[in-house]
C-alpha cells in the first residue's frame, strides 16, 4: 500500500479532557482534577463506547502509558502502540495487548495501516502535537471540564502552520462538561 491510499484510508482520531484552561493534566501527569471537576451528577461514558466502536487501534507515548499502567485496570480491548525510541519491559500480562514503536507520526500511520489498522485513536499530549504538526489528525473530539487548574500540560502546542477546523458539533452534561466534535479541514498541508 502506498503513501497515497493509506491517506485516503486511514483516519485519525483524538479524544480527550481538558481543563477549561486548556491542559489535559497537572504537570507532575496528575489526572485527579478530573474527578474534582464538578461532574458528579453525570452518567454515561460522555460516547467513549461508541468512539472506541469505531477504532482501530490506540496510539500514545511513553508517558501516557505510564500513566495508564497506574490504573486499577487495563482499559483498553484495542491493540495499543506506545510510541518510543527507548526500550522498556512490558509486564506479561499486557505483552499480547501492547506493542512499542518508533518512528515518525507518518511512518507510523503507514505502518499501522499496512497491519489492516486504519482508524487511530492518538492520546498524549506530545503524541496530539506531533500528529496536528504533521497533518495527520482528521477529528478532535474535546470534553471541556468545568475547572480551571492554573498550569499544566496543555492540549496544543506550536504548530508549523493554522490549522482549520469545521465544528460538527456540541453536547452539554450534567455537571457543566461540553464536549465539541472538530474536523480537521486542511489535513495534510501543514507538513
Amino acid at each position: 500500500m502506498d503513501k497515497a491510499q493509506n491517506d485516503l484510508k486511514s483516519k485519525v482520531s483524538v479524544f480527550i479532557g481538558i481543563s477549561l484552561d486548556g491542559f489535559i493534566a497537572r504537570t507532575d501527569g496528575n489526572l485527579d482534577w478530573m474527578q474534582e471537576s464538578g461532574n458528579e451528577g453525570a452518567s454515561g461514558d460522555y460516547g467513549y463506547e461508541a468512539f472506541m466502536a469505531r477504532i482501530d487501534a490506540i496510539v500514545m507515548g511513553r508517558k501516557t502509558f505510564e500513566k495508564v499502567l497506574s490504573f486499577d485496570a487495563w482499559p483498553y480491548q484495542k491493540p495499543v502502540f506506545v510510541l518510543t525510541n527507548r526500550h522498556f519491559k512490558i509486564q506479561a500480562e499486557l505483552s499480547d495487548k501492547i506493542e512499542t514503536m518508533a518512528g515518525t507520526p507518518r511512518e507510523v500511520v503507514d505502518r499501522l495501516a499496512k497491519r489492516g489498522l486504519l482508524h487511530l485513536y492518538v492520546d498524549g499530549g506530545q503524541t496530539i502535537q506531533g500528529f496536528l504538526s504533521a497533518g495527520l489528525v482528521d477529528e478532535l473530539i474535546i470534553s471541556q471540564l468545568p475547572i480551571l487548574i492554573g498550569n499544566g500540560i496543555p492540549l496544543f502546542g506550536p504548530l508549523p502552520a493554522d490549522i482549520r477546523l469545521r465544528h460538527l458539533g456540541t453536547r452539554t452534561f450534567p455537571g457543566g462538561m461540553v464536549q465539541s466534535t472538530y474536523r480537521v479541514e486542511n489535513r495534510h498541508s501543514q507538513t
